[in-house]
């Protein structure tokens, strides 16, 4: 086995992510993941993302006072947001008025696990419980939740045809 180099997980996570295209929206859900750690616990109470498309940042924000001191801090929060996420996926933020509530993901993006069984949602924790990283955990049972309801979904219609 000598030459064989043992790489993290994440890394090659990252790899097969960008092999199908998908790396962009992995740094996308890592934004959700990692706001807090990226604008502190006190920010994170008033401002959630609720997109990172283009390199553009869109965060909603609970009131106008909050949303003047964020316009002030952009320079900041793309710092330290390129450095989490890694460099140049945020060039610009736009604020947003709005209501900010617990979930950090958008509508369009909400947990598939409600169409999932019980045995399928227990394989895919048993799967991914011994990463690391929160935010990469969260990406991967995303994905392997949409393709368990793709499969199901792929089932049906082949099923229904025969």
């Amino acid at each position: 086995m000598a030459g064989k180099r043992v790489e993290k997980l994440a890394v090659t996570l990252d790899k097969i992510f960008a092999a199908r295209g998908l790396a962009g929206r992995l740094k996308e859900y890592r934004v959700y993941g990692q706001w807090e750690r990226i604008v502190g616990k006190v920010i994170a109470r008033h401002a959630r993302p609720l997109s990172l498309r283009a390199k553009k940042l869109i965060v909603q924000v609970d009131s106008s006072a909050w949303m003047q001191q964020l316009s002030l801090l952009k320079p900041e929060i793309i710092e330290k947001a390129n450095r989490s996420l890694g460099q140049d996926s945020v060039k610009s933020i736009t604020l947003k008025l709005g209501e900010v509530s617990a979930p950090a993901r958008p509508p369009d993006e909400q947990p598939l696990s409600g169409s999932l069984t019980q045995d399928e949602r227990a394989r895919i924790e048993d799967y991914i419980k011994d990463l690391a990283d929160p935010a990469v955990r969260e990406a991967l049972r995303h994905v392997m939740e949409k393709d368990f309801v793709n499969k199901k979904r792929e089932k049906k219609i082949v099923g229904g045809k025969q």
